[in-house]
């Protein structure tokens, strides 16, 4: 009977970065990959903390994957297990705990209970401290049809006052570039036509590594063949500086899109965060992009509800966003995370108020969208395409601005190939667009 494993990420796009390099770690040890809701020889939680409830849904995979299968190997790893290992090994049938710059520690974790063929009576405890933690070397060689996530950086030293990541993943650290450009490299050759260099605050990219940071890590980049698009994760606003944006702006591989990590556009509410700019130096940063990309995408996080913010604030952060006119906005209503200094500020606004804000600004936030789309149907223009998913005989892609777009194909599987479109209407949501005939037909 075949080993088989099953792997449940919880979090963001580094998580799932780190779990796809198990995985291969896994498979290179001749274990069989399953979906995590199956009956599996053993299961890799790859855990989040960033809220109560991330922490609540690791606890509950564990004992789901128990129930599974009782006789299974459990190994837990990631930033609940590096914040507090003892709530994970309370619960009776966890084999093994990692933190999060160990996570390549399962690997041979699963090797010696597979050969050992017992659980353990009690878990094995391997979550080291953070301080002066290097960058873990993993790499990965698998991708959907079309996108890979390289993780660049670990780590965050923002200490915003709502975030309890910094304990969860220690000092900024980066990957070396050689590194970076490696792996690229090797995705590229193996047919990925995008990659998203992604990090734990991404912005930070190189500030361990002297005069080398992430513009630096672009142009190089840059410089090689073969490599498709290049897509950033979230970036702070702090980053956008003139300097910044000028060694970027003619670098032909980077997509126009960029996610900034804005989180209020209220100056009352960023000082409350500790966040390292004002509104002000946000939209300066919005309008310096604008200015050095004739095509751009814009997409933001905000938070809503946080403790202290008025109806003004709210106010002033719906204001924002309109001036913006961001693409799509992620808006989250505060969730208390213990440990935390937000938990404990005065001044915790009502679950009522939160979800009226939200529920507001994601609507105002979707007829911006909608505008947008209009714009780009108005201007009729012929873009580029990115196809990654088929429904029926109807394939979706987005533009290197981040645009989702769906065209019917009734012959040809649109998959993982780049096409010229012509953008023709909208649902609201995505662009409906008419192939253009590619040059050489």
């Amino acid at each position: 009977m075949s080993v088989t494993a099953g792997i449940y990420t919880l979090g963001c796009k580094v998580n799932q970065y780190e779990s796809e390099a198990i995985a291969e770690g896994l498979a290179a040890e001749g274990i069989t990959l399953r979906p995590p809701d199956e009956a599996c020889t053993l299961y890799v939680i790859n855990t989040c903390t960033v809220t109560a409830e991330s922490d609540r849904k690791a606890r509950q995979f564990i004992r789901r994957a128990l129930g599974h299968n009782p006789d299974a190997f459990v190994l837990v790893t990631g930033c609940l297990a590096q914040v507090d290992a003892a709530q994970i090994a309370a619960i009776p049938g966890v084999d093994y705990i990692c933190g999060s710059r160990n996570k390549m520690s399962v690997i041979a974790a699963a090797r010696e209970l597979l050969a050992r063929g017992q659980k353990n009576p009690a878990p094995v405890l391997a979550v080291p401290s953070l301080e002066d933690a290097p960058f873990e070397p993993m790499h990965i060689t698998r991708f959907d049809r079309t996108r890979a996530y390289v993780k660049i950086e670990d780590g965050c030293e923002s200490r915003c006052a709502y975030c309890i990541i910094p304990r969860a993943r220690g000092k900024i650290c980066s990957k070396a570039p050689a590194d970076v450009l490696a792996q690229v490299r090797a995705l590229a050759e193996g047919g990925c036509r995008e990659v998203v260099l992604t990090g734990i605050e991404t912005s930070a990219y190189g500030r361990d590594l002297g005069d080398y940071g992430l513009a630096e890590l672009l142009r190089d980049l840059d410089r090689e063949s073969g490599i498709g698009r290049i897509r950033l994760g979230s970036l702070d606003p702090a980053l956008i500086r003139p300097d910044f944006v000028e060694k970027i702006a003619a670098l032909p591989t980077l997509a126009p899109h960029f996610h900034l990590s804005l989180q209020s556009g209220a100056d009352h509410v960023l000082r409350l965060m500790r966040r390292r700019y004002s509104a002000e130096m946000a939209y300066a940063a919005v309008e310096r992009l604008r200015a050095a990309f004739p095509r751009l995408g814009l997409t933001a996080d905000v938070i809503v509800g946080f403790p202290g913010e008025t109806e003004e604030d709210f106010r002033e952060s719906a204001d924002f966003l309109r001036r913006a006119r961001f693409l799509d906005a992620h808006i989250f209503a505060y969730s208390r995370r213990p440990g935390t200094e937000a938990a404990e500020m005065d001044g915790q606004i009502d679950e009522a108020v939160k979800r009226r804000r939200s529920a507001e600004l994601i609507a105002a936030q979707a007829e911006l969208h909608a505008v947008l789309l209009d714009d780009v149907v108005a201007a009729a223009e012929p873009v580029p395409v990115l196809f990654e998913t088929r429904h029926g005989n109807r394939f979706r892609g987005h533009t290197p601005t981040f645009y989702e777009v769906e065209v019917i194909s009734p012959d040809i599987d649109l998959r993982g190939t780049e096409r010229i479109v012509l953008p023709t209407g909208h649902d609201g949501e995505r662009l409906s667009a008419d192939l253009l005939p590619c040059p050489n037909r």
